[in-house]
């Protein structure tokens, strides 16, 4: 048997609609850390304030900063938005070698742009597998609005893990 539909511009009736969700089947998970990991957000992994900088701010005021704090790094800011990160990661690889004809710039010209990021709306699984697969030891967290709300790392990912493991 021929399935009729309608002609372009021509509506079909409600007889015809077949609802795409009809067949659908909840997820199955072996266990709560599963459910946790695919059902839970990055704001349940209780992702930590971080400190902001401006581009604009000298390379020695931002080595300053992140020593007197024992920061592993900071991130960029700019108009309330992510811009870059700048780690001592960049430190070593970009600043070490040069640091008195450097230290007078900006950070914007030694930060990491457009760092890898995730949404405090995201599940725990997306932010765990970017961290991994992409081997950062932190991830900057932001809301929908693209706003930095925080920073989850290797303590923060541990504490939510250990929630769930026995």
């Amino acid at each position: 048997m021929s399935e009729t539909r309608p002609k372009r511009g021509q509506r079909s009736s409600a007889d015809d609609f077949e609802d795409p969700l009809s067949n659908y089947s909840p997820a199955e998970y072996d266990g709560e850390l599963d459910r946790a990991l695919a059902e839970s957000t990055v704001s349940a992994m209780q992702h930590t304030p971080v400190a902001t900088i401006s581009p604009d701010q000298t390379v020695a005021d931002v080595m300053q900063t992140m020593a007197d704090n024992s920061y592993f790094g900071l991130l960029v800011v700019e108009e309330g938005k992510l811009i870059g990160i700048f780690t001592e990661r960049d430190v070593l690889n970009k600043i070490v070698d040069e640091y008195n004809t450097k230290k007078d710039h900006p950070i914007r010209l030694y930060m990491t742009p457009d760092p890898v990021r995730v949404y405090n709306t995201d599940c725990p699984a997306k932010a765990i597998n970017v961290m991994a697969v992409g081997g950062f030891r932190r991830v900057p967290v932001l809301d929908m609005e693209d706003r930095v709300v925080g920073i989850i790392g290797p303590k923060r990912t541990v504490r939510f893990l250990q929630k769930y493991i026995e």
